[in-house]
């Protein structure tokens, strides 16, 4: 294996605790460790830079956010891919006039909201945003660039939704929403250009997540690790797993790579 020069780490489930909803005492410090000895550290989440806000006191080098659709280095947003305007229509046909489904459009300075329900306010509270999406008509928001459409169907109406949105794809990783994003977007997206800038290659890289939309970023390293508290499908795309996010995972597994 190539020496490790960067690592990435989801959010929601990796980082943090759905039961502590913080970043342990021991990964913290594993983190710090890494970035004395000049490994960059990064955020690769679904999150938008603005709801990041469960980290702590921690620093990192930059941030994929979005599933890869605004990417940041060093304060300064590197690399964006909106969602294709015929496809945010098609979404907004499908919601009103009725308000059939929650639907929370990320524009590129936060989230707004069509609707509340009982599925989303059970999401934000178990993700414990401290900001909520605004609740607003998203007709109104003229031709404002979205970068992905949080959408609260299940599986069963996936396909006859999707079908719909021909420009986009399905990130998910709850069974009672997913994140829509443009086509072929991931969070290797925003990973590839960060991994540009900074002249590092994949194979030099190790990257831990959880959920099904991190998937390709585990695929993608030279070392990606599945939580113990992934689903199975993500672990066998991975190529190690290590201890759950409650167990420290991050920490035991920095330390038996010796990075």
């Amino acid at each position: 294996m190539n020496k490790i020069k960067a690592v990435f780490f989801d959010i929601d489930g990796t980082l943090v605790s759905f039961k502590t909803h913080r970043v342990s005492e021991a990964v913290c410090a594993a983190i710090e460790r890494m970035r004395r000895k000049g490994i960059k550290c990064f955020i690769s989440s679904g999150r938008h830079l603005n709801n990041i806000d469960n980290l702590g006191d921690l620093q990192f080098d930059g941030y994929v956010t979005v599933n890869g659709g605004m990417t940041y280095l060093g304060g300064e947003m590197i690399d964006s891919n909106p969602i294709a305007r015929a496809d945010v229509e098609s979404m907004l046909d499908m919601i009103y006039p009725e308000n059939l489904m929650a639907v929370s459009f990320v524009l590129r300075e936060g989230l707004v909201m069509n609707v509340d329900n009982a599925r989303s306010d059970y999401i934000f509270e178990q993700l414990k945003f401290k900001k909520k999406p605004r609740i607003v008509d998203l007709r109104t928001l003229g031709g404002e660039e979205v970068y992905q459409m949080i959408s609260f169907f299940d599986r069963q109406e996936e396909p006859a939704i999707m079908s719909r949105l021909p420009h986009c794809q399905s990130a998910r990783w709850s069974p009672i929403f997913t994140d829509v994003v443009p086509k072929g977007q991931s969070k290797v997206r925003g990973i590839d250009k960060v991994c540009e800038v900074m002249g590092i290659s994949p194979e030099e890289c190790m990257a831990f997540g959880d959920g099904g939309n991190d998937v390709e970023m585990l695929r993608h390293f030279g070392l990606g690790v599945a939580m113990g508290n992934a689903d199975e499908e993500v672990k066998k795309e991975a190529d190690d797993v290590c201890p759950s996010v409650d167990e420290d995972g991050i920490a035991w597994m920095v330390e038996k790579v010796g990075v």
